[in-house]
């Protein structure tokens, strides 16, 4: 039962980041340090739920095919949820040629969907924060190497569901 909840949640992620028809949406100019996201609560919600989780599941695309995979960083800081992942990926490729993301966990009882679109912090700060936060990636990743990209999701929306309760819709 575990297993099949966990692949509807991952099909409909990758579907809600399926793109629609050829648009290339690149990255949008925000400034990090400026952007506040406008609902903290909302932000720590979502943040605990993926932390429950363990694992989550972001999709990007690649042209017009589709890519999903396992991620486990999830931290706010500065009042903004970020991830993390390194330049060298195809998945940061992705997000640089399409920002518009969707993730997707599942913490045993209930499922967790969010779209945002995700801006990528340069600052050293903001690398260092994640590393520590998560010391395993230590081994892979230095906030002052040309690799380590973090990003934080604007304009989130997110929806948390299961099969006995109502959805609950969060934006931040």
């Amino acid at each position: 039962m575990k297993r099949s909840l966990l692949s509807i949640a991952v099909l409909l992620s990758i579907f809600a980041c399926a793109p629609k028809g050829q648009q290339k949406v690149g990255q949008q100019s925000v400034n990090p340090a400026e952007y506040q996201s406008n609902n903290q609560d909302n932000m720590q919600q979502v943040r605990d739920f993926l932390h429950k989780a363990g694992v989550y599941f972001l999709a990007t695309v690649d042209g017009d095919q589709p890519e999903v995979r396992p991620f486990g960083t999830a931290e706010i800081i500065e009042g903004k949820l970020y991830i993390q992942t390194g330049h060298v990926k195809n998945v940061a490729k992705q997000i640089a040629a399409n920002p518009k993301v969707a993730i997707c966990a599942y913490d045993g009882e209930r499922w967790l969907r969010v779209k945002a679109t995700l801006v990528e912090d340069p600052r050293v700060e903001v690398k260092k924060a994640m590393l520590d936060a998560n010391p395993g990636l230590r081994s892979m990743y230095d906030e002052n190497d040309d690799n380590t990209a973090v990003y934080f999701l604007k304009d989130a929306k997110a929806t948390i569901s299961s099969f006995t309760a109502a959805p609950v819709e969060i934006d931040f």
